[in-house]
C-alpha cells in the first residue's frame, strides 16, 4: 500500500526544509523526500550563506529584508530549539563597491522604500573604515590571462554599506534546524529517495513514484530539487508554458587565510563587481571568496547534474583569489586550491521561481541561482500562501498572491517570481 500525505516536498535543502516546516506548522501532513544522504547536504552545504539586501528588484529586496528579520531569532521563528544546536546570524555588514553603469541609484531607491538602512561611502571613507582594503578602480573585470589583469588602478571608487547584513555560520545546520522543527510538527523525512515519476490524473497531481519502487499518494507536490529541479519539472510535464527557464550552473568557492586587518572583528562582506569578486570573513580566521560572473568569465552550464567535476580547479582558484587579492593586498594566497565546487540551479534572469505550474497541485521553488539561501524563511511562507490561495479558488496567474511582511507591513507581490514573468533586469550574478 502506498504512503499518503497532503504534500510531498522534493528536496531537503534549506528551502525545501523551510517549506516542509511551514506547511507542517500549518497542520498539513508532509513528507519531504531527497535523493541524498542528509538534510542540507547538496547545494545548501556549499552556500556562502550571505544575508544581503542589494537586489535589483523591489520584491527581492523586500523578501531579503523580511527573511533577515526571521533569521535574527531563528528559534522564535521555529518555535523550538534544535537539540543539535542552532545556526546563528553573524552580523558583519556588507560593502558594495561602485562600478561604471552600476544600479546603485535603483537599489538605494528600493532600500528607501523598504526601510533598509545604508550609508553611502566615498573612497576615503572606505579606507578609513577598512584600511586593509584597496579602493582602486580596476573596471572592467579581466580574465587572469589578460595582459591588463595586473594593471594599475585608473582611480578610486566608493560604494555603499548596509550595516544589517551578515551571514549564517553553518548553512547545513540551518537546514537541519528547519527540518527538526518540521518533524516536531509532524512532518516525515525520507532520504535516499529519488523521485522518478510525478503521478497525475485529469490534469492534477495524484502522487509520486520513487526509485525504490515505492509510491506516495498526495494531491500536492512541491519541486525544490535544486540542480535536479529542471529534471523534476520535465517529469511533471510543466515546462511548456514557462517563460523563464533554469538549469544547473557549476560554481567554485575558495577559502584563504584572512589578511591582517580583515578578520571577523574588523572585516565585512564585500561585493565587488568592479573586480568581479565577492568575499567575506569567516570563523577560524579565514576568508570565503567567490565570483560575480563577469562577462570575461565563461559560465559552466551542466547538462547532467549527476555528472560534473566536484573538485575546484586551478583556473577557478587563480581567477577568484587573485582578483580578491587586488582588493586585499595583504592576503596570503595558498599554494593550492582550497575550496569546493557545486551546482546552483540558475534561472535566465537570476531571479527565482516561486510559483504554481500548469499542472494542478504541482508547485515549484526553482531557479534560485545560488543566492536564495538567505530567503528560506520567507520562501516557506510563500509556498504555503500559494497553496492556500489555490484552495480558495484564486488563480495566481490571473490574480497574483500578495504576502504581507511582518517586519515592514509591506506586501510582496509573488508575480515577481512567476514562471510567466518577463525576464527581470538584474546585475546577473550569483553572489552567495
Amino acid at each position: 500500500m502506498a504512503d499518503k500525505a497532503d504534500v510531498v516536498v522534493i528536496g531537503a535543502g534549506a528551502l525545501g526544509s523551510a517549506i516542509t516546516f511551514e506547511l507542517a506548522r500549518r497542520g498539513r501532513s508532509v513528507i519531504c523526500v531527497d535523493a541524498g544522504d542528509g538534510v542540507g547536504a547538496g547545494s545548501t552545504s556549499a552556500s556562502s550563506a550571505i544575508i544581503r539586501f542589494h537586489y535589483s528588484t523591489h520584491d527581492s529586496v523586500l523578501t531579503a529584508w523580511e527573511s533577515a528579520g526571521l533569521w535574527l531569532d531563528l528559534s522564535s521563528h521555529l518555535g523550538i530549539e534544535d537539540e543539535a544546536g542552532m545556526a546563528h546570524f553573524i552580523r558583519t555588514g556588507c560593502l558594495v563597491f561602485d562600478f561604471p553603469g552600476s544600479n546603485r541609484p535603483e537599489v538605494l531607491g528600493h532600500f528607501d522604500a523598504v526601510g533598509v538602512p545604508y550609508q553611502e561611502l566615498g573612497a576615503g571613507e572606505i579606507k578609513d573604515r577598512y584600511p586593509a582594503l584597496d579602493v582602486g578602480d580596476y573596471f572592467p573585470p579581466k580574465s587572469i590571462d589578460d595582459p591588463e589583469f595586473g594593471a594599475d588602478a585608473v582611480g578610486e571608487v566608493g560604494g555603499y554599506f548596509t550595516p544589517e547584513a551578515g551571514f549564517i555560520d553553518d548553512p547545513r545546520l540551518a537546514a537541519g534546524n528547519f527540518m527538526y522543527a518540521a518533524r516536531h510538527n509532524g512532518a516525515a523525512l525520507r532520504l535516499r529517495s529519488k523521485v522518478v515519476a510525478v503521478r497525475q490524473q485529469a490534469g492534477a497531481v495524484t502522487g509520486v513514484d520513487l526509485a525504490s519502487g515505492e509510491s506516495i499518494e498526495c494531491p500536492i507536490v512541491i519541486n525544490v530539487g535544486g540542480p535536479d529541479s529542471g529534471l523534476v519539472n520535465a517529469l511533471a510535464g510543466v515546462t511548456g508554458d514557462m517563460k523563464i527557464n533554469h538549469r544547473p550552473l557549476r560554481q567554485e568557492v575558495f577559502v584563504t587565510q584572512a589578511s591582517a586587518g580583515f578578520g571577523m572583528d574588523e572585516g565585512t562582506i564585500v561585493t565587488d563587481l568592479n573586480l568581479g569578486t565577492y568575499f567575506r570573513p569567516h570563523l577560524g580566521g579565514t576568508v570565503i571568496i567567490g565570483g560575480t560572473e563577469p562577462d570575461c568569465d565563461p559560465l559552466e552550464w551542466v547538462d547532467d547534474p549527476s555528472d560534473f567535476n566536484v573538485h575546484p580547479t586551478i583556473e577557478g582558484f587563480e581567477r577568484s583569489v587573485y582578483r580578491a587579492a587586488r582588493r586585499l593586498p595583504a592576503m596570503g594566497i595558498p599554494s593550492r586550491p582550497v575550496g569546493l565546487a557545486a551546482l546552483y540551479d540558475a534561472s535566465d534572469d537570476w531571479v527565482p521561481l516561486y510559483d504554481k505550474s500548469s499542472l494542478a497541485g504541482f508547485y515549484m521553488a526553482c531557479g534560485t541561482s545560488g543566492n536564495q539561501f538567505k530567503n528560506a524563511p520567507m520562501v516557506g511562507i510563500f509556498l504555503a500562501e500559494l497553496i492556500e490561495a489555490a484552495e480558495r479558488g484564486q488563480d495566481h496567474d490571473a490574480e497574483p498572491v500578495q504576502v504581507l511582511g511582518a517586519r515592514t507591513g509591506q506586501t510582496i507581490d509573488l508575480a515577481a517570481f512567476s514562471r510567466l514573468r518577463q525576464p527581470s533586469l538584474t546585475s546577473g550574478t550569483v553572489l552567495g
